[in-house]
């Protein structure tokens, strides 16, 4: 289903897409098109587009690209797919219970999971918040574990 987004592979595309990204949530998935779970994840995306396309933008982001790599280091990511979100060049964070706001790690269990994170985002940001409470029960919130090197 990645065949059916926008998928990003200059740092300068990046770049403008967030730049340009006006009066809408960002979404950016970091990850492969050839990962299982980034496979259910796409297809969640797509299926959603025309759904919250009055409120958000979808790009996905592929992490193999050498001059991507700038993004990986900064929002450190390791665990694919993530997705991250922006309002206006705002990073937007999401308080889901889990140990990194920054980002969501893994797929959406369904399409309606991902339109209500979205939406929060979306009313959280045109309230002038940059962090927003997971809409989601802690049961639908995928659960890991961070791994610290050299501690």
């Amino acid at each position: 289903m990645s065949y059916l987004l926008q998928t990003l592979t200059r740092k300068q595309d990046v770049d403008k897409l967030i730049r340009d990204t006006l009066d809408k949530v960002l979404v950016l998935r970091f990850g492969r098109a050839t990962d299982v779970v980034c496979m259910q994840l796409d297809e969640i995306l797509a299926k959603t587009v025309r759904e919250v396309s009055k409120f958000a933008s979808i790009a996905l982001v592929d992490v193999d690209a050498e001059e991507t790599q700038v993004y990986l280091k900064y929002f450190d990511i390791t665990l694919i797919p993530s997705t991250i979100f922006f309002f206006n060049a705002h990073h937007m964070k999401m308080d889901s219970g889990t140990p990194d706001h920054t980002k969501w790690i893994g797929a959406f269990h369904q399409k309606q999971d991902f339109i209500d994170v979205v939406e929060a985002i979306f009313r959280g940001a045109m309230k002038g918040k940059l962090i927003v409470r997971c809409p989601l029960p802690p049961e639908r919130i995928p659960k890991f574990e961070l791994l610290y090197k050299n501690i």
